[in-house]
Formats: C-alpha cells, structure tokens, sequence
C-alpha cells in the first residue's frame, strides 16, 4: 500500500486580541465553544509578544482583534497572532476584524498620498491569514485589497431592526451624510418599508482631517423622523452638524445609526448635544462607560459574527445570511 487513509476532520478554534475581549467572548458563547488561551503581554519598549497555550496544528483558526485606539498596536498584535498560528502549523486563519483599521485611506486625493487600505491588507496575506471577515467597510472595493476571500457582512439588519422593534408607528426618511452613502441609504429604505430618501450635501477641506461642512438638505424630510445613516462616527462633527441642518429644515425627530463607534476626542460630547433622539452603534468597537450616554443605544454584533464564522466553518453560505443581498 503506498498511501495511508485519513479520516478528514475539521476543528475550530477562536482567538482573540487585547483590544475588545469581550467581544471574543460574546461570539465565543454564541458558537458554544471557548476561546484559545495565550500568553500575550508588551515589552516595555513596547513590543507585542504572544504564545498560545495549546497546539493550533490542522485548526480552522478564527483570530477576532478589534482595531480600536491605539490603532497601530492592535493591528499589530493581530498581525502577530496570525504569524504565530501560521508557524504553528494552523490549517486555515481567518482575521476577523469587525472594523478595518485604515479603512477611509482607501484612495489617493492627491499626489504622494499612501493606500493605507491596500498596505493593511497586503499585511494580513504576508503575515498568513487566508481570508478575512469584516463588518460595513467604509467603501466595498476595499474587499479586492486582499488577494483572498473577504466576506464583508453587514450591520444594517441589526441596527434597523432595532428602530423598527422600538418605533413600529413612526414615519421615516433615510438620510444619508453625504452623497457617497446613498446606495447604503438606498437598502436602508427598502428595509424601513420603502421610506423615502435623502442626503446631505457638504463639503470638506482636505487640509483639515475631520472637519466637514453641512450645507444643505436634499431629499423630502419635512416632518419626518430622520434616520441618519453612516458605517462609523469619529470626532462627530460631520453626524452632529447634519443633525442640526435636518431639525432646522423641518424633521420632527433625528435618529442617527452607525456600525463603529470609533469616538474619539470631543464625539461624546458632540453627539450627546446634538440634538437627535437616539444614537446607535453596534459593539463592533469596544464603547467604554465614560463615552457612553443617556440617548446612546449599543447593539450587539456577536450574534452576527458568529453566524458568519460557523458558515465560513462549515463552508457554507455567508451571503445567505442576508437573503443573498451582500
């Protein structure tokens, strides 16, 4: 006999980052398994080291690390830990990054700019990772960065399905923050029911990162409930200043819906003044106490993720997870 059979066994195991481990944990309890011990820790200078406590060799490893602040040391443990269970002898690893770091440099605006999108992604193949999964990219062409799979999931039915449950008699609009969000805006009405749609139009100064000027509203809004859509919210001033725009032109009321809760510096602030009834994001991104506030409405995603992780497990259908509309 020249050939030793083999019966073909699959195993799944779950690691996860520093950055949000209570988002492993929540995706962990929902796929009825536990995540992978390690040994992680930084050097004083800073450098990041990891060793897993049990043998990764033939796993189907799935490696959840939140890019949250500081950005660059979670890309980096991730990074780290994908190399690891690569020279470990994992089977497949798949980089489960709910929000993709670097995401809104995924163009040059001018000359002598980098692609940090593209530079994340061809990071992720060198250091091993054969495919990726992620939550509401902040534009869809970020999938072909990665020379593999990418299965890009979506927040939508989640967070609408919240505003639906809670506000049943309301009568809505879909705005969107500017005019590169209207095809988002467009599947957000279908899910509302068919809800008629708008958008703001602004302006922003590419010398001033973060900074955006609502200008107008276009799009029938007067004595609508408005649902403010975008896929994250930094600094908030772009999602406060249409807030303000939208009262001001007539909407009875402002809800504003957003995937990643990044908030960083005065966002807390911002949004809890703005005006809008309620503000929702997802737990994509670690929302610690002192950023969250009274009309601040935080959603889980692990459910989501979980689903995702057990199809791309079993080799099944991760479109099918949102009725073949991904």
């Amino acid at each position: 006999m020249s050939a030793i059979a083999g019966t073909p066994k699959k195993n799944m195991m779950l690691f996860s980052g520093r950055a949000h481990p209570e988002l492993a944990d929540h995706v962990a309890k929902e796929l009825d398994v536990t995540v992978t011990p390690q040994s992680a820790y930084s050097f004083a200078n800073g450098e990041i080291f990891c060793r897993f406590e049990e043998s990764v060799r033939g796993s189907d490893a799935f490696v959840i690390q939140a890019h949250s602040a500081p950005i660059n040391d979670a890309v980096m443990e991730q990074l780290i830990m994908v190399d690891a269970l690569k020279r470990g002898s994992a089977k497949r690893i798949t980089a489960v990054m709910p929000f993709w770091g670097y995401a809104r440099q995924d163009k040059k605006h001018r000359g002598r700019e980098p692609i940090s999108a593209r530079l994340i992604a061809d990071m992720f193949k060198t250091a091993g990772a054969d495919r990726i999964l992620t939550v509401d990219l902040h534009t869809s062409q970020i999938q072909g960065f990665f020379d593999g799979p990418v299965d890009h999931l979506f927040a939508l039915p989640v967070l609408a399905q919240h505003i639906k449950n809670t506000r049943p008699d309301e009568n809505f609009a879909v705005v969107s923050p500017d005019s590169g969000r209207v095809r988002l805006a467009e599947r957000w009405a279908d899910t509302l029911g068919g809800t008629p749609l708008a958008f703001i139009h602004k302006t922003r100064d590419p010398d001033k990162p973060n900074e955006a000027v609502a200008n107008r509203v276009v799009g029938d809004i007067e004595g609508r409930c408005c649902v403010v859509i975008d896929d994250m919210i930094d600094t908030g001033g772009t999602v406060a200043k249409a807030v303000d725009v939208l009262l001001k032109e007539g909407a009875a009321k402002v809800l504003v819906a957003a995937t990643h809760g990044v908030l960083s510096g005065p966002a807390t602030e911002r949004l809890a003044n703005c005006g809008a009834d309620e503000v929702i994001f997802t737990d994509s991104l670690p929302i610690s106490s002192e950023k969250r506030f009274d009309k601040m409405t935080v959603l889980p995603i692990a459910p989501l993720l979980a689903e995702a992780i057990h199809q791309v497990f079993e080799d099944g259908s991760v479109t099918s997870l949102f009725d073949g509309n991904a």
